[in-house]
């Protein structure tokens, strides 16, 4: 069965949702390393996101258009560094299903690797950073290497987001390379990165929707 543009409005409404319900708790992370408006600024991103893609005419409008209009979205409501992070990752899985007017299981597998190496690309980070490619990276790997032998959509996005929450409480134990939490030097260990945690939320939403898609 096909993921169509409907499947994605309600994807990105899940993830709004579930971002919300965590807002407080991404603050109280970024408070402890960063300037504590973490998740002000995802549950603003991803509202605004949720928002537009819910506008769009879902007889008439691709999944590439889907992507490409929430990365809009999102980085009109976010100026924080998440804001061109994300904006990137929506703009690659976009590029990575053009021309399919609606995706197969492979399709949307596709477009997730694509958000994981535009978040690593744009944010110029690989794992160890204490960010949130501490997250995405091992999620997007353990999606695509389950799928290779022939794991169904779900187990796929169920082993993704255990790697993602793996590697988010990974960040507990690491020094920061990027951004402000990298000036407190050996102060951040023992916070898990505010970034990874959102990350680990998103990837969520997503292992749930594909739960859902396959019940």
């Amino acid at each position: 069965m096909a993921i169509t543009t409907k499947d994605l409005q309600h994807l990105f409404a899940m993830i709004a949702v579930d971002i919300l319900a965590q807002r407080d708790h991404l603050c109280e992370l970024d408070g402890a390393i960063g300037d504590g408006d973490h998740g002000i600024a995802m549950d603003a991103g991803c509202e605004a996101a949720a928002r537009a893609v819910a506008a769009l005419d879902a007889t008439q409008t691709p999944p590439t258009a889907v992507f490409n209009t929430a990365a809009k979205a999102f980085l009109n409501a976010v100026g924080a560094s998440s804001g061109p992070l994300y904006a990137t990752a929506f703009m690659r899985a976009g590029a990575a299903v053009k021309d399919r007017p609606e995706l197969s299981d492979d399709d949307f597998l596709r477009a997730f690797a694509a958000m994981a190496e535009g978040i690593q690309e744009r944010g110029k980070a690989k794992p160890g950073e204490k960010t949130m490619v501490d997250a995405w990276r091992p999620a997007a790997d353990a999606a695509l290497d389950a799928w290779q032998p022939g794991a169904s959509f779900h187990q796929c996005f169920d082993l993704a987001e255990r790697a993602a929450r793996q590697g988010c409480e990974a960040t507990r134990d690491m020094t920061a390379a990027k951004g402000r939490a990298s000036r407190l030097g050996e102060r951040v260990i023992g916070h898990i990165d505010p970034g990874a945690a959102s990350a680990a939320i998103v990837i969520a939403s997503i292992a749930k929707f594909a739960q859902h898609r396959d019940g």
